[in-house]
């Protein structure tokens, strides 16, 4: 059963009980295992006694739109379309090959439904898409919250640090660690079948063919998406997503507290892709961890300090992971649930903001256009393999995500020009780019969720400072500088 705190109707319309299918359309959550929104679609499939329907669809013309981050969703398609293939219900993969193609789609497929049951992700277009969505279905439509361990609507209070964050975690988390998805919503689940959609569905919509999902090169090519922006090393798809989390629970966990911001190691658990595109879930990656740990919730500290380390009862390292997974991560979810304006410069503290303007004269060591960023071209060595790591990879190492955000604000015009050079870059390559979490990464190099930092320094004035220099002084980064330099 679906918590209730993680359903919301997005409309006011009527279940149609004499409708052909109940339809889930998958659009954040893009998994089969752990998903709170298809366990929501397969309870109604069955009090209604009717097949389910799964629409995954890929439209070309999102901003930023690539072959790096159409790749990186196709695996994830083709992992599920073989997954479903196992089961009931009836997947259809839909990848728009010219813009506007799959305008229409949901609203017909919608006709034939009971209801629809949607992903409740608060960033990037996808609020707007459900809003549009809610005003064109005749029937009703459920979003449905599976985001985090904590549900977003758990509380309406905007958190402004990190340790009141894990302070209110630490009171309430406790009654909703016993509440996680089904890891099979569809196990038992004996639906009806649906051999084929309606002609009038298929004659002009058609689903995605194998060789598309297979995402080559010539199936990018063929489409009208950024081409420059090309596909990362790493693949992307539920199977890898579930391997990169074995490996790092097996080899990387338990030093994880040592090792992550140490740029020359590869001690980062790699999972961030994933969970952005809804290849794993946040609740699968605690359950193996605490199965892994033999771990239960009476172990659990009784007392809310708001610390980083001591609630959990486990060892630094998976304590120190479970604070980046839980309390960092879902403090970005948090904000992006709350304020609309979480990706814009108003939205920073009032401290941070004043700071800032008050600066905005300050001359700078050196200035650099957005083209000059985006090729790595300016005089730091190590910002430079930053950038490189982003471009050819599609992410970059923890640490100096936050030194390459603070020589961004150095070295722009202005912090505004500063903050729409790091949404570019940052979005436009990064894996787990247009996420809550990496807004939070970019915000906190303007001063959100940190406090004012003494002595007040030209540019930056009470905002936490950082150098590469310092940086190089802390930790080891030759074998980094020579693979991205």
């Amino acid at each position: 059963m679906v918590p209730s705190i993680r359903i919301t109707a997005a409309n006011d319309m009527p279940v149609n009980a004499r409708g052909d299918f109940v339809l889930y359309w998958m659009t954040a959550f893009r998994r089969r295992d752990w998903n709170f929104s298809l366990q929501r679609a397969v309870d109604w499939a069955k009090e209604l006694g009717k097949p389910l329907v799964i629409l995954e669809a890929l439209r070309c013309d999102y901003h930023w739109a690539s072959d790096r981050l159409h790749g990186f969703i196709l695996d994830g398609m083709r992992d599920n379309q073989r997954h479903f293939r196992e089961t009931p219900v009836f997947y259809f993969p839909f990848v728009e090959k010219r813009k506007g193609e799959g305008k229409g789609l949901l609203e017909k497929l919608g006709s034939y439904a009971c209801l629809v049951i949607a992903d409740d992700f608060p960033a990037f277009f996808l609020p707007r898409m459900v809003r549009a969505a809610a005003r064109a279905l005749k029937v009703k439509l459920e979003v449905v919250d599976s985001n985090g361990l904590l549900p977003l609507r758990a509380t309406e209070q905007v958190f402004v640090t990190a340790f009141s964050f894990r302070r209110f975690l630490q009171k309430n988390l406790p009654e909703h660690l016993g509440q996680l998805p089904a890891a099979d919503p569809l196990a038992g689940a004996f639906l009806p079948a649906l051999t084929a959609l309606p002609e009038a569905i298929t004659a002009r919509w058609e689903p995605a063919p194998d060789a598309m999902l297979k995402a080559t090169p010539e199936c990018l090519n063929a489409l009208p998406i950024d081409h420059q922006v090309q596909t990362a090393p790493l693949r992307g798809g539920s199977d890898a997503a579930r391997s990169t989390l074995r490996t790092f629970l097996r080899e990387k966990l338990h030093p994880y507290h040592m090792v992550r911001n140490r740029p020359d190691e590869d001690g980062a658990s790699g999972l961030s892709p994933f969970l952005h595109f809804g290849h794993i879930s946040v609740h699968q990656v605690i359950a193996d961890l605490i199965e892994r740990e033999d771990w239960t919730p009476e172990r659990l500290s009784v007392k809310a300090t708001g610390k980083r380390v001591g609630w959990w009862r486990m060892d630094e390292g998976a304590e120190a992971f479970l604070d980046q997974l839980i309390t960092w991560r879902e403090l970005g979810f948090n904000m992006c649930s709350k304020r609309e304006d979480y990706d814009q410069f108003e939205s920073l503290p009032d401290w941070a903001q004043r700071d800032l303007l008050d600066h905005a004269g300050d001359v700078r060591p050196y200035v650099y256009s957005l083209d000059e960023f985006e090729a790595a071209s300016t005089h730091d060595p190590l910002w430079n393999a930053a950038q490189r790591q982003l471009l050819l990879e599609g992410r970059m190492h923890n640490y100096l995500r936050m030194l390459w955000g603070k020589k961004i604000l150095e070295w722009s015009p202005s912090p505004q020009d500063a903050l729409a050079v790091m949404i570019e870059l940052n979005n436009k390559y990064a894996l787990d780019g247009r996420d809550p979490n990496s807004y939070t990464g970019i915000f906190w190099v303007l001063g959100r969720y940190d406090r004012p930092w003494f002595p007040q320094r030209p540019v930056f004035g009470k905002i936490r400072y950082m150098s590469s220099a310092n940086t190089m002084r802390k930790v080891r980064v030759e074998e980094y500088l020579y693979r991205y330099a």
